[in-house]
């Protein structure tokens, strides 16, 4: 597909995805400052927040996939003006995010107990335990957050859920600082005072939230026709078909970088902290992709409710070369400055040191993971996620994981070993799912616009 085709694409999906970019590095960024703020009370700490984040975040991204099953949904039913349905996608979609937060604290605390199996530093474990507790809470507020948010994207409204994050971000930094050192009055918590700051944070944002999508008098046509906040088995039926598959491919991909953070835990709390350093700096890049992957979503989705299929195919290819850009961009970023940003973290020089040569990998799959973030994105458009989700479990449990431990403990590379088969996993998903775009709305290229579009974009 020529450039030309694809410049008029992309001023309205940057402008559509930099609002998201903000508001998806919120998440990101909550576990950036608490990683920052505990790793300058020590080593161990900071070991313990990586165990911690690994467990946390598994049971988060499967949350966030099945709330982003709203967003196609709503931007399909938008394309085709149709009030009614976009009503029950609001209150379906809030009430299926508010369970599934119950849910997956209460799962998580089931689970905590079974911490000491993952063969951890034993005072490593001591420190994650209580902190993954009161993490676990901030799921319940983050879903409600994501319920309203991920309406509101899908009928393009993307700048309201960026302030929030914005200032539930600032709001978790000064708590942060606050609890963790006693300052401002505030007793010295410690670690434990990074994550009750975080379930403040995230409260906060969810209410904010709540109230901008329940009074904004632009969203009043849809609340009018609101009958019910009840279970509605139809609507709940057809987010979960699309939000679970989702919510499995983002833990496939997610657990499998959790695991490598037990891998590195049991090379010692050192390798420990110098992995969560690298995977909280690579995780900030890979959520201001998704964000262009979101827009990719709602774009694609619009276009396709609207019968524009060719234009649907254009959409997604200029999110592929703004990601390219992007991501190419940062890579280069990471490597300038592999031995300074791990010093923003903890000042203990082998930690400082082994960062840097994981930074160094983590530059190399910049692009590997843009690519793959926004083929999902574009792929969800097409209301796609089955099979990805497969491409998924096989690239990083059947490719990645083994060869992981394979150059990591086998052959004795060590926590770089590790971090190259992770390398591995995320290119083979990436040209997969690219080639799979093509390969779905390439009738649409041939054909062109006035191909009818239930017939060209095959799911």
């Amino acid at each position: 597909m020529a450039l030309a085709d694809l410049r008029s694409h992309f001023r309205p999906t940057a402008l559509l995805a930099y609002p998201v970019v903000l508001s998806q590095l919120g998440h990101v960024l909550v576990n950036v400052v608490d990683s920052v703020a505990v790793g300058h009370t020590g080593t161990v700490p900071l070991a313990a927040v990586s165990l911690g984040v690994s467990v946390v975040t598994v049971l988060m991204v499967l949350g966030l996939g099945i709330s982003m099953g709203i967003t196609p949904l709503v931007a399909a039913a938008d394309g085709q003006r149709d009030v009614p349905q976009i009503s029950r996608l609001l209150t379906g979609g809030v009430v299926l995010c508010t369970v599934t937060g119950v849910v997956l604290a209460g799962l998580g605390w089931a689970l905590t107990p079974l911490l000491p199996y993952l063969h951890q530093p034993p005072a490593v474990v001591a420190l994650a335990a209580p902190w993954i507790r009161v993490m676990l809470l901030s799921l319940i507020p983050l879903m409600v957050f994501q319920g309203f948010r991920q309406f509101a994207e899908g009928l393009g409204l993307t700048r309201q859920a960026m302030q929030l994050s914005i200032l539930a971000n600032v709001v978790n930094g000064v708590l942060c600082y606050a609890l963790v050192f006693g300052k401002l009055g505030a007793p010295a918590m410690g670690m434990m005072g990074a994550a009750v700051a975080t379930v403040l944070a995230r409260t906060l944002m969810a209410g904010l939230m709540a109230a901008y999508v329940l009074r904004a008098r632009r969203l009043q046509p849809y609340r009018d026709v609101i009958q019910s906040w009840a279970l509605d088995r139809d609507t709940q039926g057809r987010l979960l078909g699309l939000g679970l598959p989702i919510g499995a491919q983002m833990v496939f991909e997610v657990g499998a970088f959790s695991v490598s953070a037990i891998m590195a835990g049991w090379l010692g709390a050192t390798i420990q902290a110098a992995h969560q350093i690298a995977i909280n700096v690579a995780s900030v890049t890979y959520m201001a992709a998704s964000g262009i992957a979101t827009a990719a979503t709602i774009r694609v989705g619009n276009l396709r409710g609207l019968g524009q299929a060719l234009e649907a195919r254009r959409a997604g290819f200029a999110a592929y070369l703004l990601t390219l850009a992007f991501m190419g961009s940062m890579g280069l970023l990471l490597v300038a400055l592999r031995h300074f940003i791990p010093t923003l973290y903890n000042s203990d020089p082998a930690v400082v040191n082994q960062a840097a040569s994981l930074l160094l990998i983590a530059a190399l799959f910049q692009i590997s993971d843009g690519i793959q973030v926004v083929g999902l994105g574009a792929l969800r458009g097409l209301e796609d996620v089955k099979i990805p989700s497969v491409v998924a479990l096989l690239s990083y449990w059947v490719v990645a994981l083994p060869l992981s431990y394979l150059l990591g403990f086998v052959l004795h590379w060590g926590a770089p070993g590790v971090w190259t088969g992770l390398l591995a996993g995320l290119s083979l998903v990436a040209g997969v799912l690219l080639w799979r775009f093509q390969r779905e709305t390439q009738d649409a290229g041939i054909a062109g616009p006035a191909v009818n579009e239930s017939a060209t974009l095959r799911r």
